[in-house]
């Protein structure tokens, strides 16, 4: 049986995942979508679309879709899907999971790679993250599991951009890009969002494209003197408190932001969540970076989100490409280098507080 794509929906209270899923379950997409619902949520799906009194756990919905609340944990729900999908029960193509607005993302993801049966019968396509530009700012400065949610994501769904001024918008976009420059971002009313943009995004795929907001990667560029940007941007979605014995801190120049604008944003202290890039023109060793990675791993693991690169190896004349959630990573051969291509190396690192002078120090020891 071919495998079964997943998606994880993600996002702050009040976002609107409620309001995209009904979209998705009742658009006619000619798709049979399974979705899995955390059931602590406030605001549930049954409400309109199911039958609220029902003891059964799977409902069989009129237009194929299934719907079923956990009420035990994810792999049992999962387990028991694919094996009713397998016996000709249940009729689905793709799972929707849908996580409460207080959840990390990163579990529920780690289920599809550590467990071995549900890897059997599942393929993790992509964590989504839902955005509501009217109380995000308030979200990312006091709550982290908001903050975890962007650093996850795959894709950013920003909601309710129309009832923000655009120089808010701009700011909340710029400092999302910031903590996450992976994960494009789209503004969207859901009312006519197209399913292309929620399914089959290949953000869990091995692939040899890093996918780096081009724009983020220019603005990083001018730093001839570091490998990484982004932090150190003082854009007025980021009023940066200074750290404890740190002096003020320093404007920088490559921001390329109008700062004038200042008073309009909430002003607030630096995220926790935050991403950097690192290059390496030189080869890399392989037994040295898989050493390194795996100590930084061991010990920074829960609070590494994601992390991707795509690597030029001593020793091969392909591409390596790796990519982890918290603990866990993976790497795969890709294509060839190209005969003019330049064989650098390029990765991201996006995850809470990480010490990125020791990550960059330390890569810079696994040079061939």
């Amino acid at each position: 049986m071919a495998l079964i794509p997943a998606t994880i929906l993600t996002g702050f209270l009040g976002s609107g995942k409620t309001t995209l899923l009904k979209r998705i379950l009742s658009e006619a997409h000619g798709q049979k979508i399974a979705i899995i619902e955390n059931e602590f949520g406030e605001e549930n799906i049954d409400s309109d679309i199911l039958v609220s009194d029902t003891k059964e756990q799977i409902i069989q919905m009129s237009n194929g879709c299934v719907c079923c609340t956990i009420r035990e944990d994810l792999r049992t729900t999962l387990t028991e899907l694919a094996e009713k999908k397998r016996k000709g029960e249940l009729d689905f193509d793709r799972i929707v999971i849908e996580t409460t607005g207080l959840a990390d993302p990163g579990p529920v993801a780690q289920t599809f790679f550590m467990d071995d049966v549900i890897a059997e019968s599942y393929l993790l396509d992509s964590i989504l993250t839902l955005v509501d530009a009217v109380h995000a700012a308030d979200q990312l400065n006091t709550r982290q599991e908001a903050r975890r949610q962007v650093g996850f994501a795959d894709q950013l769904f920003i909601s309710k951009s129309e009832l923000v001024s655009a120089a808010n918008l701009d700011a909340l976009q710029h400092r999302l890009k910031h903590m996450n420059p992976r994960a494009p971002q789209r503004t969207v009313h859901f009312g006519d969002i197209k399913i292309s943009e929620v399914f089959d995004l290949h953000g869990f795929n091995l692939n040899a494209k890093l996918d780096l907001d081009p724009d983020f990667l220019k603005v990083e560029e001018h730093h001839h003197h570091d490998h990484a940007h982004g932090e150190d941007c003082d854009h007025p979605s980021h009023n940066h408190a200074p750290k404890h014995g740190e002096a003020g801190h320093v404007h920088d120049e490559h921001c390329g932001h109008d700062h004038s604008e200042q008073h309009l944003h909430h002003h607030h202290t630096d995220d926790d969540v935050k991403s950097f890039v690192f290059r390496a023109n030189k080869a890399l060793d392989p037994a040295k970076l898989e050493d390194f990675l795996g100590a930084i791993v061991n010990i920074y693991g829960p609070k590494m989100l994601r992390y991707k690169g795509v690597l030029n190896m001593k020793g091969t004349e392909r591409k390596v490409i790796f990519q982890g959630v918290h603990q866990l990573m993976g790497s795969d051969l890709g294509p060839a280098w190209g005969k003019d291509e330049v064989r650098n190396s390029k990765m991201v690192f996006i995850g809470i507080d990480l010490p990125k002078d020791i990550l960059l120090q330390g890569l810079e020891n696994c040079y061939a």
